[in-house]
């Protein structure tokens, strides 16, 4: 399944890599973190990897390392502004289970891998 940008998410990633004067794509990531078990990893990439997914979503590039594929397949990302706060989020069909914090989750046992 792809992972899928709202049109504020990928308004808000072109912005940032014209900002950047680099990179070609928006890096998601997970890693081991938190009460939970993970956390999602954000970043701009400057290359697409052998091992990377690539997706597109409002004409923004998205890449994702084939390790963190099966955490977030089927994910939309959104950009959302909160007071003073800016922040993504993950509308994540594979969470079993978030945090009191919302930092980490846990994905459901079929997802593991």
């Amino acid at each position: 399944m792809p992972i899928t940008l709202t049109e504020n998410a990928a308004k808000h990633i072109q912005q940032q890599l014209v900002k950047r004067g680099k990179g070609s794509a928006f890096r998601i990531g997970i890693k081991k973190s938190g009460c939970s078990g993970f956390s999602y990893v954000f970043d701009y990439a400057d290359e697409i990897l052998p091992d990377d997914q690539l997706f597109e979503s409002h004409k923004t590039k998205i890449v994702v390392d084939i390790n963190s594929l099966p955490y977030v397949d089927g994910s939309q990302i959104d950009f959302a502004k909160e007071g003073l706060n800016s922040v993504f989020k993950f509308i994540n069909p594979n969470i079993d289970n978030t945090c009191g914090c919302g930092d980490s989750f846990s994905v459901k046992e079929s997802t593991k891998i």
